[in-house]
């Protein structure tokens, strides 16, 4: 059965992690808001009178199942896709990992809108200022600190977040990195070598066949200033009001 992704159009966003798990597996699946009123048929499943609307994107329908939030719904896809460790205690640890990621994802994106998400960046550039240069010196290295940690610890070799096998929880770390060096590009050059594992497995998991050739088709959406992830060099540490 082919699987129905719905997220906004244009942006990579939350629903990049999804794709990725999707075009890693090789399934079949149709990216709503990039077909004719594909926006307006999922603001409809929003905003429908129903116990299983989802509050916003990314959501997947699998026939006639809803599952929102993208930690939630890489956890239903993990297993189905081959991308899940078989064990039931890795398989939730894998999902810890995937809120964690999904934590660090949301401090990103508020160093652009931290003050209200209804505001433009430019009618909270100041606090954006400051949010950002906490994040670049103290939240970048917390996270990435930890998740090299992890790597290293894993009895199956720091290859993998997880087991022996690629995880989605790989792909997810991939992409998260990627964000991190679009967004911030100096401040992520500054910390030089401090994560290797980090570093082999975001330019192992872009070598993987099925990602080279999804990373260079136009089924993928690039990082733009809409998204999550958006580089504004005053926020990265350059210029005036950015200057560590």
């Amino acid at each position: 059965m082919t699987y129905a992704l719905y997220y906004w159009e244009g942006l990579p966003g939350r629903g990049e992690f999804v794709r990725l798990a999707l075009e890693q597996a090789g399934a079949d699946y149709v990216d709503i808001a990039r077909s004719r009123d594909g926006t307006d048929t999922m603001l409809d499943i929003m905003e429908a009178d129903s116990a299983a609307a989802p509050f916003a994107p990314p959501f997947l329908k699998d026939g006639n199942l809803i599952v929102s939030q993208t930690a939630n719904i890489l956890f239903y896809l993990g297993r189905r896709l081959g991308l899940a460790p078989e064990a039931e205690g890795d398989r939730h640890r894998l999902n810890g990992l995937q809120m964690t990621i999904a934590d660090m994802v949301a401090e990103a994106h508020d160093t652009h809108h931290p003050v209200a998400t209804s505001l433009y960046y430019e009618d909270q550039k100041p606090e954006a200022a400051r949010r950002a240069a906490d994040f670049r010196k103290a939240r970048i290295p917390k996270y990435l600190d930890y998740f090299e940690r992890v790597l290293t610890a894993n009895p199956d070799g720091p290859k993998h977040i997880v087991g022996p096998a690629l995880t989605y929880g790989d792909l997810s770390l991939h992409h998260l990195l990627e964000g991190l060096h679009y967004a911030f590009p100096q401040a992520m050059t500054a910390y030089g070598d401090r994560w290797p594992h980090l570093d082999a497995l975001r330019h192992e998991i872009a070598r993987l066949p099925r990602i080279t050739a999804y990373l260079a088709s136009d089924r993928r959406i690039p990082f733009n200033e809409n998204g999550v992830f958006r580089h504004y060099p005053e926020l990265d540490g350059v210029g005036a009001g950015g200057e560590d």
